[in-house]
């Protein structure tokens, strides 16, 4: 029992120690922009619950969409020539096909900017159609320029 209980140790110490590797490049770019990705999905999340469980109040919204606009920019500039090394889960894509990452970029920033404004003018009808075009630029860019 004692030697399954040490091999036990041994294993999870293992695999502990296999955690994602720590980006050590000056200025951290890429955890830097899975952090502001990681803020978006934060501010994006409480929209999600609204929607989907018919719970729309105007002005908390608004305030969320605010939130969201404020940080929606962020991620974008972390995405240089040589950020793409672990702990990095972007495509070669991203900059193999930069101009089709750049549509995309907008697409979502257009998307926002729709959410942004129903949300600002407490605008119901439109939240959810708004609110499905900005989960699917998220959903697209995933699926075309993020390992999963």
């Amino acid at each position: 029992m004692l030697r399954t209980f040490g091999v036990l140790v041994v294993v999870v110490s293992l695999l502990t120690a296999c955690g994602e590797p720590e980006d050590t490049r000056p200025g951290q770019p890429v955890k830097t922009r899975q952090e502001a990705f990681k803020a978006l999905l934060r501010a994006y999340e409480p929209m999600t619950k609204m929607v989907k469980e018919d719970r729309y109040d105007p002005e908390k919204f608004a305030a969320m969409a605010a939130v969201l606009m404020a940080q929606r920019d962020v991620p974008w500039s972390h995405f240089g020539p040589d950020t793409n090394y672990p702990p990095s889960k972007a495509k070669p894509k991203v900059w193999q096909e930069a101009a089709a990452f750049e549509q995309a970029k907008n697409d979502f920033l257009d998307a926002t900017d729709a959410l942004n404004s129903a949300a600002q003018a407490r605008d119901k009808t439109k939240i959810g159609d708004v609110y499905g075009r900005v989960y699917k630029t998220c959903k697209s860019c995933h699926d075309n320029f993020r390992e999963h």
